[in-house]
């Protein structure tokens, strides 16, 4: 249902009480307007509290970060901080509260925090929740094994998405020809790519889960062509 929010919408409504020829049609119109206006404070109010829930949740998971009185610090001083904020976002998936007005709070958080230049560590501690909340969702999924098989370029893949984001150079350069693996390039880009058109049927399209899920494996993606193109030259 389509809550109106317009002025117009209002005026057109007082209008047409104005023009009713009898009192029970004027009843009629009037019990309309306030029967629609308590559905949108209804909405309003239930709007209001999920911002405010969601807002919770994001402070209950970067609090391991954060100092009393301060901006959040970046990297944390507790060596355990991001194992903390991890635990923290598997917790509240599990209890159903990393939905899309969780994502959509932490996208307006970021966005403002990179308007303030004098928080650059915020910035990057959402970026972070985000990175994370991907890692999480992403690997309760596996193709990594096909007809009882391993596939290797696909269990490679998932084994970066499920490891901290520092780790990434050392996987890659371990799993790809280009270093110590036995994982082409190309064959890294076909399961990355695989897995983007994966997301795409399996979320809401334009949805900020989608986004964040795909921006996630274009992040492992871009790590893998940085260090092949360092170290072999980029592609003709």
């Amino acid at each position: 249902m389509q809550i109106p929010e317009s002025e117009g919408f209002w005026v057109r409504l007082a209008a047409r009480i104005d023009l009713c020829k009898s009192d029970d049609d004027k009843k009629d119109y009037e019990e309309l307007a306030e029967n629609v206006m308590n559905i949108v404070d209804r909405v309003v109010h239930k709007t209001d509290e999920k911002i405010e829930q969601s807002t919770d949740v994001l402070k209950a998971i970067i609090s391991p970060v954060m100092n009393e009185g301060e901006d959040g610090m970046w990297p944390p001083r507790n060596p355990e901080a991001l194992k903390l904020m991890e635990k923290e976002i598997s917790n509240r998936e599990k209890e159903g509260q990393l939905d899309e007005s969780f994502l959509s709070e932490v996208n307006a958080q970021l966005r403002q925090a990179k308007d303030e230049v004098d928080k650059p560590g915020l910035q990057v501690m959402l970026q972070k929740v985000l990175q994370l909340y991907a890692s999480n969702f992403l690997r309760k999924r596996s193709y990594a094994y096909k007809g009882g098989e391993v596939v290797v370029p696909e269990k490679f893949l998932e084994s970066i998405i499920e490891a901290p984001e520092n780790d990434w150079n050392r996987l890659l350069l371990d799993g790809l020809t280009v270093g110590k693996g036995d994982v082409s390039p190309e064959e890294f880009y076909a399961v990355t790519k695989k897995r983007i058109e994966r997301i795409l049927i399996r979320t809401e399209g334009g949805s900020y889960q989608q986004r964040v899920l795909v921006e996630y494996i274009k992040e492992i993606q871009a790590r893998a062509e940085e260090i092949v193109n360092r170290l072999q030259g980029p592609a003709v």
